[in-house]
Parts: structure tokens; sequence; C-alpha cells
């Protein structure tokens, strides 16, 4: 019996957050060194992985249209500065592009709100890197746990950050990632609404159609992953081994969120 084909495999999506040599402490575990990035790009580029958007993966599938043979999305969240100072050349060396998923309340400038966990993007960097090739992609205004959002609070997070990013790159995104993996039915309803055209979670598992358009899962780089963990990573093999701890504790704090909200439905509804 023949495999799927291979506009219909399994995709690795690989979410990376901060790239720096000394990440603050509170981005450390999610941080990768710029060394161990450019290792991991050599891997990809001479296992034959062709880096994709999340714009370029959603049109192709929603559209049946092929993908590179060994097709890969390279993302970061939040919009640290290192992506510039440190990924940015090593992407151009291997003619990679990338997917950057800003928060925009935590990039320096004019929309700046505070909050953000270590040295962050500027608003003319960010530009530099969508010259370079990068697609711009939204997440949220000040990176909440969405689903724990009132309605107004929610549609204000996902909306003003698609305008902020229209305003300062002159085109609306097209992507979006939710902050900390967190979604709902109705924090993916109000994404679509809002004009994004594909979201990504966490899941860390890779990424296939089937999952639709507002659920792609990604796969977690972090300081701790050696060369060895990211090429089986990339591959799709021991996934569940490797990130079980992870799905065991995003279980038990699924459990717990789902109860913060009904209390605090209850309490709206009292108001």
């Amino acid at each position: 019996m023949s495999g799927p084909s291979v506009a219909q495999r399994p995709v690795p999506i690989l979410m990376y957050h901060s790239v720096a040599r000394t990440p603050a402490r509170a981005a450390y575990g999610l941080s990768v060194s710029p060394e161990a990035f450019d290792e991991q790009m050599r891997l990809l580029d001479g296992f034959g992985f062709t880096p994709v958007t999340a714009e370029q993966l959603a049109a192709a599938w929603r559209a049946g249209r092929p993908l590179p043979p060994k097709p890969v999305l390279i993302t970061f969240d939040d919009g640290y500065e290192g992506v510039h100072r440190y990924a940015l050349p090593t992407l151009l060396e291997h003619g990679f592009t990338a997917t950057l998923f800003a928060s925009t309340g935590w990039l320096r400038g004019a929309h700046e709100t505070g909050g953000a966990l270590d040295l962050m993007l500027s608003w003319d960097q960010v530009r530099e890197l969508a010259a370079a090739g990068l697609e711009i992609g939204g997440h949220s205004h000040t990176h909440p746990q969405l689903d724990q959002l009132t309605d107004d609070r929610l549609w204000f997070e996902v909306q003003h950050c698609r305008e902020v990013l229209a305003a300062e790159l002159d085109h609306p995104p097209v992507s979006f990632a939710y902050p900390y993996g967190y979604s709902s039915r109705r924090v993916r309803g109000a994404v679509r609404t809002a004009g994004f055209g594909v979201s990504l979670a966490v899941g860390n598992t890779l990424a296939a159609r089937r999952q639709g358009p507002y659920a792609l899962e990604r796969v977690t780089v972090r300081r701790t992953t050696g060369i060895a963990d990211f090429e089986r990573l990339v591959e799709g093999r021991g996934l569940g081994r490797h990130f079980a701890g992870d799905r065991a504790l995003t279980k038990g704090y699924a459990v717990v969120r789902r109860s913060r909200r009904v209390v605090r439905k209850v309490i709206e509804a009292r108001v």
C-alpha cells in the first residue's frame, strides 16, 4: 500500500523563541544559542529540507497544491531581538525563509506596553526581517492566555495586533500563533473572524492537513535540545516519548484553565 502523497504528509513546524548567548532568566528555557541554531540550520540544509512560511503551507494545503519534497516551517514567537541579530544571518546563509509571530505590544516602539521577557525587536528590525523574505504574523498584542479573556478583551488582543502589523508593514498579516499555544473554539473563531487565514498551536507533534488551518501543531525547540534530539524532531521520530512530560503538564493545566474560565463566567454573569 502506498503512503500519503507529498502534499498530504505531515510537516515539521519548529517553534523557536529567543536566539541569544545570554538570554534573560525568564527567556532562558525556550532559548537556543546562536551556535546551536546554526548547527540546526546546517542539519536541515544537509538533509534536504526546504523551509516554507505558514502562509505558503496553508495556501498549498487549502488549494491542494504540491509542496517541496521535504518542507519544514521555522517559526519564532514573541519577537526577540536575537532573531534579527543572530538568526537572520544564518537563515540568509542557507537561503531559508521563516515566520516570525510578533506580540505587537512587546516590540520596542510606539505600541510598546511593557511586559516583555527580554530585549525585543524594534519595528525597523521587523521591517528588515520582512524585507529579507520572512513572513511576519500575529501573536496577540500583550501575550495573554487568550482562552481566559472576556470576549471584548479577546477581540482587542487579536484585532489590534492585526491592525498594528498592517499599519507598520503596509499589508495585513495572514498567519497567527496562539500565545502559550492555548486556544479554544471561541479563540479560533475570533482569529478567523479577524481575518487571519491560518493559526498555529503547539501540540509537539508534526502538523497535518487534517488538523485544520486554525490548529496546526508545532514542536518545541529549547535550550536543552541537542542536535540528535533535533534530528529526531524534524524527522518526526519518538515525539511522544520526547515530549511526554510536556503533554502531562499541558493536560493538567488545561483542567485548571477550564475551571478558571467557568469561575470568571459566573462572576461576569453576576456583575
